[in-house]
């Protein structure tokens, strides 16, 4: 499992989210889908951030 890779997919995705929110703006249902998707984008960020931690600190433990 290449923890850097899905974060840095998640990134990507947040990236498109926001930008689709942006042209959603005059679009409601393209908006609200757009606020909804990354509150869950939000909730797997924080996921995979918290996997990260956990890593690093077996890391450091293991020095």
């Amino acid at each position: 499992m290449n923890i850097k890779e899905i974060d840095e997919q998640i990134q990507l995705m947040i990236s498109t989210a926001d930008e689709l929110k942006r042209l959603g703006q005059d679009f409601p249902a393209l908006y609200r889908n757009m606020v909804r998707i990354r509150a869950s984008l939000k909730m797997l960020e924080l996921n995979v951030s918290n996997i990260t931690e956990l890593t690093e600190e077996e890391t450091q433990n293991a020095v």
